[in-house]
């Protein structure tokens, strides 16, 4: 089976993208709180917070006035990260496939802040594609890798956080979720049914929390030029270096004018954070520039007659 985003891929026009973490990633990493953000005096939690769209998000947290605690398995990365961000950053390391890791992230944020208002459930992997894009070859070894990380490690932080949430009546769940669990074809099988199983979990889970004051919504972006997205292509690619890759990611989109970035993906996580978004909850928020919401049929008009 060919994925329909390396069909997509090798149509794709080439432009430049600047990858979140790259060179010169400190300049923009620079943080403002004046005091009127959004977010402001709240704390947050996110899972996957040492790079891509996590270390994003925290980014945009702080400049809403949040103080942010960066769970991440990436200890020396995490520590850079939280060094960039400034004070308003912590870094903790965190396994999300092992509860007890996930369970410490939590208690870690409350001892230091006294609460947990806001729950980034990041983390993530895409596995392999390798025995995964098949369906008479799927290694479920890998599937079940793959399982364990994006769905289990996301209830894990939807457990605890609810924990230290629901006594408080308050507080803001939000779940990485991903258009491949929208459409079929644009992913493997294992992070595909992984995606589709966030969001089951996050309708789930705001049915039963909305009686404890407890918000959760999820986040399904279009394909960004993350350093996870940039190891899949270029596996997919064959070995396209990672400019490639970004440039071949940037033309992806439908939207004409745009160009889907972490950024974007770091603002609907505020909006859907902040009391901005007090009453929305059970939410998926597509941020796709209307990728799913259509398909060309291609029909084969006739040719106007001489």
């Amino acid at each position: 089976m060919i994925l329909r985003l390396a069909i997509e891929a090798r149509r794709a026009a080439a432009s430049k993208l600047k990858l979140v973490g790259s060179a010169g990633a400190g300049r923009w990493l620079s943080t403002a709180v004046d005091g009127s953000g959004s977010l402001e005096g709240k704390i947050a939690l996110i899972t996957g917070g040492a790079s891509g769209l996590g270390k994003a998000t925290a980014h945009e947290f702080i400049q809403e006035g949040a103080s942010v605690v960066l769970a991440d398995i990436n200890s020396q990365l995490g520590l850079q990260t939280a060094e960039e961000l400034g004070p308003h950053a912590h870094f903790i390391h965190c396994d999300v496939a092992v509860e007890d890791s996930v369970a410490g992230a939590v208690d870690a944020a409350v001892a230091r802040h006294g609460r947990l208002d806001v729950m980034f459930n990041s983390a993530g992997v895409a596995g392999s594609l390798s025995g995964t894009s098949e369906m008479a070859s799927l290694d479920l070894g890998q599937f079940d890798s793959v399982m364990r990380v994006n769905v289990r490690g996301t209830l894990a932080g939807i457990k605890h956080a609810t924990r230290v949430m629901a006594p408080a009546c308050s507080g803001s769940i939000l779940c990485m979720g991903s258009i491949s669990g929208l459409m079929g074809g644009l992913g493997s099988y294992p992070y595909s049914a992984s995606k589709l199983a966030i969001a089951g979990v996050v309708r789930t889970a705001a049915a039963e929390l909305a009686r404890h004051g407890v918000r959760v919504n999820c986040i399904s972006p279009h394909a960004i030029a993350t350093p996870m997205v940039v190891r899949q292509f270029a596996e997919m690619l064959g070995g396209a270096d990672e400019a490639t890759v970004a440039s071949i990611v940037a033309g992806l989109g439908q939207l004409k004018g745009a160009t889907c970035e972490a950024v974007d993906v770091a603002r609907a996580a505020v909006y859907l954070a902040s009391d901005d978004a007090k009453y929305v909850s059970g939410h998926n928020l597509v941020v796709d520039g209307g990728f799913t919401t259509y398909k060309y049929m291609d029909l084969p008009f006739p040719t106007p007659q001489e």
